[in-house]
């Protein structure tokens, strides 16, 4: 087992750390973290038109009349419907800083980027529009792209000197946007370029090109199983090693995941079948209960059977976070990280939630999570029943139990070497 952790140490941390200093993957990550309050909110209201109860729908319709239930969707329409932007501006200003690049600049140059990309169309009576599509997550990989491609040639123009440079009496916003002039012009210039040449292609926009040839296959590859089991590894791995594993992917599996949800609450808010029981719902909620290794159960265990004082202490100090789905106090207060003997359950434990709960969503045991963001340190069973029902919830209390049983021998053998230790201490 040393030698194990010896060799994933030598070979695997060094790659995890560049990847979480890479500063696209991080402008990704901020760009999600930063959308993700209005996600939230917006997706909630998904849950007004869709209360099961006959009495709630006819008294709502008596009032509001039968299309109700467009009126309650306008705050998810504004939300999930256009989040592509909403990511862009958060991306944006993070990559942007990294670049030295200031914020307002940032975001305009990666918006009109978009913007060019972005096909017009026409009305049926009269004028244009922007698709409204381009702006969901069917167009996440398109703002993600332009983001950074627009960023990087504003970088390398503003870096090579190529910018107007104002006596130093002008105030700094004037100075900023003449000395923004050059670098903006070539990045209009090239995605113009981009936008008029893919209209020459069978794909004709950059939307669909991406979404063909990228987005659609990662979307795919990111609902099957052996992805996510391999990403929930790696992660798990790293976290042996103190490092933020989640962090570490996050920048790579959360648009797979967030489109996936985006998919199933479009599907839940038309009164679809919903399409993937892969999403990021089904990660946070089911696969992880209590944080990263689903330690909740381990938590309770440490509550109510750790015979050693320092166990005893650390359950008391850890049951708050856990039931919020924090559990930094058990991962460095147990310790997990570079405990040999916890590496096996830690890892086992949310495979074994991500197959029972695959299994009991593909037979129709549970329902799919309906794609209602939810902040991730709700805690378990309010959040089963928010995205899943009460049959969510149960499933959720099933797990709990299962991940007890499986994280308790090796709990009580490492509780049995601190209580030897003590032991050895007084005496």
């Amino acid at each position: 087992m040393n030698g194990f952790m010896k060799f994933l140490e030598a070979k695997l941390v060094p790659v995890a750390r560049k990847l979480d200093q890479n500063r696209y993957l991080t402008a990704i990550k901020d760009g999600f973290f930063a959308v993700m309050p209005l996600l939230i909110i917006g997706s909630m209201f998904l849950l007004i038109p869709n209360i099961p109860s006959e009495g709630y729908q006819n008294f709502m319709a008596s009032k509001l009349g039968e299309d109700w239930s467009k009126y309650v969707l306008i705050p998810f329409d504004a939300t999930m419907n256009l989040m592509t932007i909403f990511v862009m501006v958060g991306m944006a200003k993070s990559l942007g800083r990294s670049f030295d690049i200031d914020d307002a600049t940032s975001i305009v140059t990666a918006l009109v980027a978009f913007l060019i990309l972005t096909p017009m169309t026409e009305l049926v009576d009269s004028g244009q529009g922007l698709p409204v599509a381009n702006f969901t997550a069917t167009g996440l990989f398109v703002g993600i792209f332009s983001t950074m491609f627009a960023i990087k040639i504003f970088s390398v123009i503003k870096n090579k000197g190529w910018i107007i440079k104002m006596p130093g009496n002008v105030p700094a916003n004037v100075a900023t946007s003449f000395s923004s002039l050059i670098p903006e012009l070539f990045v209009i210039l090239i995605f113009t370029a981009i936008r008029i040449g893919f209209s020459f292609t069978t794909f004709e926009t950059v939307q669909n090109f991406l979404y063909t040839i990228l987005q659609k296959p990662l979307t795919n590859i990111g609902g099957n199983l052996i992805f996510l089991i391999i990403v929930v590894i790696v992660q798990q791995i790293l976290w042996m090693f103190g490092i933020h594993g989640s962090n570490v992917t996050d920048g790579i599996t959360k648009p797979i995941m967030f489109a996936q949800t985006a998919e199933n609450a479009e599907a839940f808010a038309a009164g679809l079948k919903l399409p993937n029981i892969l999403n990021y719902q089904f990660y946070t909620n089911y696969v992880n209960i209590g944080g990263a290794g689903a330690t909740l159960a381990l938590v309770l265990i440490i509550l109510f059977v750790a015979r050693s004082q320092r166990f005893k202490f650390l359950g008391k100090l850890s049951v708050g976070a856990g039931i919020f789905n924090i559990n930094e106090p058990v991962i460095f207060g147990l310790p997990i990280v570079l405990n040999p003997i916890m590496i096996v359950p830690f890892i086992v434990v949310p495979l074994v939630n991500i197959l029972l709960t695959y299994f009991v969503m593909a037979v129709g045991l549970v329902p799919l999570a309906n794609g209602i963001n939810i902040q991730w340190t709700t805690p378990p069973i309010l959040s089963g029943l928010i995205i899943c029902g009460w049959r969510g919830a149960l499933h959720q209390i099933v797990l709990i139990v299962i991940d007890g049983l499986i994280y308790y021998p090796f709990f009580r053998a490492v509780d049995r070497l601190e209580l030897e230790k003590e032991s050895l201490q007084n005496n």
